[in-house]
């Protein structure tokens, strides 16, 4: 099954024909798409930075409008302390909004940190407009994560829900659903109980 990343991102890579292909593409009506560049892998913002500033400086606003990296805020609690961090949803790529013409692709392609657009062995493809905007949104309404520095063995407070001032022993972490299982002394029972990172405060 394929996930939304794999649906949104074609495999390929994009040769000197694409010059050819961007070219042709120009007399298609200079249509502004959304297209997907590749980058190298932590370079996302510096091309970003890169790209705009070559934008500017080669008059090419009127061609290339919007250069975007979706990103996420995920909140860390460590050491009892919250931190927040912008995450990258599809890290090693950017989005770039533009009119695909033989100068466009030369000025996007040869930015350092990019090594390809996204699409076929001739020519790249075009983003769906409707999965852009579903990245654009996620980006920018999403539920924050908490990342939580927890142990199979620690002991836990439980500061919300049914069980609030009860103490716990960590027995099960998930991570990536921000849970954990602890075992609690409830009337002399010891009972499973399963919490959300942002329920619980480290001992």
């Amino acid at each position: 099954m394929m996930s939304e990343k794999d649906e949104i991102l074609t495999n390929g890579e994009t040769t000197e024909e694409g010059l050819e292909e961007a070219s042709k593409s120009s007399d298609k009506g200079n249509q502004k798409r959304w297209y997907i560049v590749h980058t190298y892998s932590g370079y996302e913002n510096k091309v970003k930075s890169n790209l705009e500033k070559r934008i500017e400086y080669m008059n090419m606003g009127d061609k290339i409008f919007r250069v975007e990296v979706p990103q996420k805020t995920v909140t860390q609690i460590k050491g009892g302390r919250k931190q927040e961090k912008e995450e990258k949803i599809f890290p090693g790529y950017v989005l770039v909004e533009m009119i695909m013409d033989e100068d466009s692709w030369y000025v996007v392609r040869h930015t350092a940190g990019v090594t390809k657009f996204v699409g076929s062995a001739k020519k790249p493809i075009p983003a769906k407009e409707s999965e852009i905007k579903k990245i654009i949104h996620r980006s920018t309404t999403q539920t924050q994560k908490v990342e939580m520095d927890v142990k199979v063995g620690e002991k836990v407070r439980i500061i919300s829900g049914p069980f609030a001032e009860f103490v716990g022993d960590i027995t099960e972490v998930y991570p990536d659903k921000a849970k954990l299982r602890a075992m609690v002394s409830i009337f002399g029972r010891e009972t499973p109980v399963e919490l959300e990172y942002k329920q619980i405060q480290k001992l």
